[in-house]
């Protein structure tokens, strides 16, 4: 929720709050009075109770004003961020708590030896005539020098976080920039910041920040600069600190990584919130605006224009002119997603985003088993994912994903250690047992989408989600929202089914025998079941307990076949036969093949990918 909303609501009790917050004071018609934000008895300051100025307050004598999380702020003596959390508590507002399952480490860097930049210095005449900033500007943003380096500290709360260097010479004409390294990722200038700010800008560049700064916007910077690919995977770790503003605006470059950048902010920190200055030509960035001079009333003006991001569902068609040329004349270019892990499918099946799976199977059938393997080729292939499995607490499903990833019965301790480090940046779970509500999965979801950049979620399985078996409208409406979620937040989901229960397990059931109304495979994009053998089972099992020698061919026979019944944006429709080992619990496509370690782990209990 934004500040703006979470005081509306504040707003609907709004002598409780000012007779909290200003205990001393007392109600005098349509307002509550006291002497001060300090709460004394008096009548210097005054809080709207009713009608449309209902928790607009004002101090008379010192000319304070604002809103209810203000006064929260000012009367308890705390930052703003602080004030939204007394108050989301005050309100019941339960936002989702949603943590890695081993969060990262990151050191904080060691003071820089530096020091402020001198009179006349390279840096300071670079920063003061070629880029047109201010002594008071650099001193608010904290800039200090070590030679012909400009340092720019990342602090956050006082504290520092990261430090950057910029080099004022330009060999080859390319910057020279060095970071400490494993540091968290953060904005640049949140000590330049005031700590009631509602509204902030973030922009592509430190000096770009700092320009703006002068030109009277609160306004920070982004770390690595613009892209996707992880150049914004500072936003898990602001998230929280950016919640307390209501109006977010990007004046990013106009290239296409500013572009690329924009829209993942957006997507993450809220489109309700977020707004696009675009610079007009010739300016390429806020710097240019300062040192071309720019007047102030002219930013205030451009900025004045910031939009929303158009909806991505609105767009001229001229517009997929390249991918409507790529349809007919594949570049051979992966669409973006994740193959299974199995050979014979990896150039048949592709699990796209913006699409929803469902996988089904007869009750222990294994379908868990091919959707924990699925994820883990996905993590393995770049993929960040969240788990719903519902029927086991997670260290229970843990231990077999973990054995899954080990390729072995039971990893050492060092071993399993090592596999979730490397789940630490991949994975995340859902932590509740037994019946979810759809729309509680639903909300954690797209909070973990926003904040972690996650692309995959795993949902095992549909009868858990607090629907009844036989409500299927329930049902077709949960997956109807499913595939919306996909398509909004350009993820895939995975849904794990279960199959009406028939007469006979002995042969392969079709998509026509899942469980629930038909209208569940109609909106799905790609449906696959999974089906084990249990007649090569019981000849097995039977030879074994007479001591005989199995008959001919038996072990040829798959353990069980995956089938893939319809795939909407795919050329086919795959089936292959698949063999289970039992010590990893993986799924393997040829009698006798090893099963994959996904993490091999060497004596120093580093782990690295296979």
């Amino acid at each position: 929720m934004t500040p703006g909303e979470i005081n509306s609501l504040l707003t609907r009790d709004a002598e409780g709050v000012a007779s909290m917050l200003l205990p001393n004071g007392q109600r005098d018609g349509h307002e509550w009075r006291a002497g001060s934000v300090d709460g004394e008895a008096g009548k210097s300051l005054g809080v709207h109770l009713t009608g449309e100025k209902a928790g607009v307050w004002s101090d008379f004598a010192t000319g304070e004003r604002g809103d209810l999380l203000d006064l929260w702020a000012v009367a308890r003596n705390i930052p703003l961020k602080d004030a939204i959390a007394e108050a989301k508590v005050y309100l019941g507002i339960r936002e989702p708590q949603f943590h890695a399952y081993q969060p990262k480490r990151y050191r904080r860097p060691d003071k820089p030896k530096c020091q402020p930049p001198a009179a006349q210095s390279a840096v300071l005449v670079y920063l003061t005539e070629q880029r047109k900033l201010t002594e008071e500007t650099i001193s608010a943003y904290r800039i200090a020098e070590r030679g012909r380096e400009i340092v720019l500290p990342s602090l956050r709360d006082g504290q520092l976080i990261a430090v950057k260097y910029l080099g004022i010479d330009r060999p080859d004409g390319k910057k020279k920039i060095r970071v400490e390294a494993d540091c968290e990722p953060c904005l640049f200038g949140w000590q330049a910041v005031p700590v009631n700010a509602r509204e902030v800008v973030i922009t592509e560049g430190e000096i770009d920040a700092m320009s703006l700064y002068q030109y009277g916007f609160p306004a920070l910077s982004v770390p690595f600069g613009g892209g996707g690919k992880g150049k914004q995977a500072w936003i898990e770790h602001e998230f929280e600190h950016l919640e307390r503003f209501d109006t977010i605006t990007l004046c990013l470059d106009r290239d296409a990584p500013g572009r690329d950048a924009a829209e993942e902010i957006i997507e993450r920190l809220g489109r309700h919130r977020c707004r696009v200055v675009e610079l007009p030509e010739p300016w390429k960035d806020a710097n240019d605006l300062l040192t071309n001079r720019v007047s102030a009333e002219q930013v205030q003006a451009l900025f004045a224009k910031a939009r929303t991001l158009d909806p991505t569902e609105l767009k001229p068609a001229a517009e997929f002119v390249d991918a409507v040329i790529g349809e007919f004349y594949p570049s051979g270019d992966e669409e973006p997603g994740f193959s299974p892990p199995w050979e014979r499918l990896s150039a048949r099946l592709r699990f796209r985003r913006g699409e929803l799976c469902l996988l089904a199977g007869v009750n222990g059938h294994g379908k868990s088993e091919v959707a924990g393997h699925l994820t883990l080729d996905a993590l393995a292939q770049g993929e960040r994912a969240c788990i719903a499995s519902l029927e086991f607490k997670p260290a229970k499903w843990l231990r077999r994903l973990t054995r899954q990833a080990a390729g072995l019965a039971v990893p050492s301790v060092p071993f399993i250690r090592a596999i979730h480090q490397w789940y630490a940046e991949r994975l995340w779970v859902f932590d509740a047992v037994g019946t979810a509500k759809a729309e509680q999965i639903l909300e954690v979801f797209a909070y973990a989408r926003r904040r972690y950049g996650i692309h995959l979620f795993v949902i095992d399985n549909l009868a858990k989600c607090g629907l009844a078996e036989d409500d299927f409208n329930g049902q077709k409406a949960f997956v109807d929202r499913l595939t919306d979620f996909a398509k909004e937040h350009d993820a895939h989901v995975l849904l794990v089914l279960h199959m009406r229960k028939r007469e006979s397990e002995d042969k392969p059931a079709g998509k026509m025998d899942i469980k629930g109304t038909g209208a569940l495979t109609d909106m799905a994009d790609t449906v696959l079941t999974v089906w084990r053998n249990k007649p090569k089972e019981e000849v097995v099992h039977k030879a074994e307990s007479r001591g005989d020698p199995l008959p001919d061919g038996v072990l040829e026979q798959p353990d069980a076949v995956l089938a893939c019944h319809k795939q909407r944006n795919g050329e086919d429709e795959p089936k292959i036969a698949l063999w289970f080992d039992r010590a990893s619990h993986q799924y393997v496509d040829r009698t006798g093949a090893r099963p994959r370690t996904y993490v091999n782990f060497s004596i120093r209990g580093q782990p690295h990918e296979s």
